[in-house]
């Protein structure tokens, strides 16, 4: 088994360093240690996209021990689209709880109204990056809930960045989506056939 303990270091390095074993480990369980809750759903779901399996101990301490082991698992709903190569993977980028710049009143009304009709992009609509303020969405409270979850039920990836996730107090709050960290959404960028950004 390769170990590596990755508590006191900032997101994304614990999945980067979690990338680089698998790669040279490809037939071993690899047990990553972290100290916090975005680094753990964060390891957690690359292991899964990696089609590994993954188990999660917590320690005395808080920490987490995930332990992966190789080729256990079927790839998730995102990366089965990715294998498959449907012609077309649009990903919208959000940093932002509100559209547009001038009156915030207006651009959240705005944001409701582009989420609703976000479905209209039909299944070409991939994915949707939340990040900075764009968190704010998916957590309790927020008023588009309704239409991402909607978007989440009808196939649409939604990934919501764990470090603006802990900067905004909001990890516990998120409700929809899944927590991601910026490898994903570079990887993310660099598989859709085109990146919308609001």
């Amino acid at each position: 088994m390769q170990k590596k303990d990755c508590r006191g270091i900032a997101c994304p390095q614990p999945v980067l360093i979690t990338k680089d074993l698998i790669e040279r480990f490809p037939n071993e369980l690899i047990e990553i240690r972290v100290d916090n809750e975005a680094s753990r759903e964060n390891v957690t779901r690359f292991f899964k996209s990696q089609g590994w399996s993954v188990s999660v101990r917590e320690a005395r301490d808080g920490s987490f021990f995930i332990t992966g082991a190789p080729g256990t698992c079927e790839l998730s709903h995102g990366q089965e689209a990715i294998e498959k190569g449907h012609e077309e993977k649009l990903l919208v980028f959000i940093p932002t709880d509100v559209f547009g710049t001038g009156d915030d009143e207006l651009g959240r009304g705005l944001m409701k109204n582009f989420l609703l009709t976000l479905k209209e992009m039909g299944k070409d609509l991939w994915r949707i990056v939340l990040v900075n303020g764009g968190v704010r969405l998916a957590v309790e409270g927020s008023a588009v809930l309704p239409s991402l979850f909607e978007l989440h039920d009808a196939g649409v990836d939604i990934l919501v960045c764990g470090t603006c996730l802990e900067y905004f107090g909001l990890l516990d709050k998120k409700v929809v989506g899944q927590t991601t960290n910026m490898l994903d959404i570079v990887t993310s960028m660099q598989i859709a056939t085109k990146v919308i950004r609001i």
